[in-house]
């Protein structure tokens, strides 16, 4: 017993011939105090410059010509801009007809996020009752539309509404006179705002929904399917249980689906440019189709242009600033 406890209480052997002795600590050479600081940066820098150059320079060219005026002789280099401060901004917003295009546009794009994402939600929920044959059949011709090109989409539904020879006219005649009424045939859509940005809203739709249905497909296959079992189980409806159950778990899923369809249906210009047949419709330019004419018309005004640019910019900014946040906040981006 004594010997035990001599053993146990003797101090630890630091002359290196204890039962430690063979094990000694690997030395590691002397780091590179920069090679530490510097790697994350250099790992990125491709990255970086990339977005420089196809992102950043243009803001940057951007918001000098918001502060500018250039015009066709100062593009060219013939003469150099004139710097006019806030005179741009000044201009357009003292337009009344700027504020008339900005109500096009927020209005326009609230019509196209909500039908968006509820038509987008509806088939979502559809594909994902469907067999998996079947939800894959649906959900790959539902794609095609989302790979469609903006001018192509923007081609057909003006096919679709020309008058005398499209779709919707010839079907909107073989209707009853008291459901749709008459004159249908030679009904100009493109030649009132209203209409156009009817056209201009179910082109948008018929591409965006897809994107949705698919998003919301992926977000339904991780929700679990004991929670849809016991709320059938206690007799919840279809409505109940996408708002109980449903709705709470996939939240985040339609908040970035939402923000991101903001942002894209804020900037829509291909599909409305081609129905509206240019420029030559003022009362239905968005501001995307504002700074374009603005720029572009004669005389060229590319400075104006460009503040109206740098303000739809700005909007688009804080957007993606909400979006940003929230994928942050789902721990998606570090």
């Amino acid at each position: 017993m004594a010997q035990t406890v001599q053993v146990a209480g003797r101090a630890p052997d630091r002359t290196g011939s204890g039962p430690s002795a063979g094990r000694r600590r690997p030395r590691s050479g002397p780091r590179s105090p920069s090679r530490g600081r510097w790697g994350p940066y250099l790992l990125i820098a491709p990255t970086v410059a990339v977005i420089g150059v196809l992102i950043l320079y243009p803001i940057g060219q951007l918001v000098w010509m918001s502060f500018h005026k250039i015009g066709s002789r100062e593009a060219r280099g013939v003469v150099p801009a004139e710097n006019v401060g806030l005179e741009n901004f000044r201009t357009i917003l003292g337009d009344a007809f700027f504020w008339r295009v900005l109500v096009n546009t927020v209005v326009s794009a609230a019509a196209m996020v909500v039908i968006t994402m509820v038509l987008g939600t509806l088939v979502g929920l559809l594909l994902n009752r469907l067999g998996r044959k079947m939800s894959l059949l649906v959900s790959s011709g539902a794609l095609l539309a989302w790979a469609t090109p903006g001018i192509s989409a923007a081609i057909v539904f003006k096919w679709l509404f020309t008058p005398g020879g499209g779709l919707v006219p010839w079907f909107l005649e073989l209707l009853p006179d008291w459901l749709a009424g008459t004159g249908w045939a030679d009904y100009n859509w493109f030649g009132s705002r209203g209409t156009t940005y009817v056209v201009l809203v179910l082109c948008v739709v018929w591409q965006s929904f897809p994107f949705i249905a698919v998003s919301v497909l992926a977000g339904l296959k991780s929700v679990p399917g004991e929670l849809y079992e016991a709320a059938r189980v206690d007799g919840a409806g279809p409505w109940r249980t996408f708002w109980r159950i449903t709705f709470p778990l996939l939240r985040p899923v339609f908040l970035v689906l939402t923000v991101l369809s903001i942002i894209w249906d804020f900037k829509v210009f291909t599909q409305l440019y081609f129905l509206s047949g240019g420029t030559a419709n003022r009362d239905s330019f968005n501001l995307a189709m504002y700074a374009y004419s603005s720029a572009v018309a004669f005389p060229a005004k590319y400075g104006l242009g460009g503040a109206i640019a740098l303000i739809l910019t700005v909007i688009l900014l804080v957007f993606t600033a909400f979006y940003v946040r929230v994928m942050v906040r789902q721990g998606e981006v570090t």
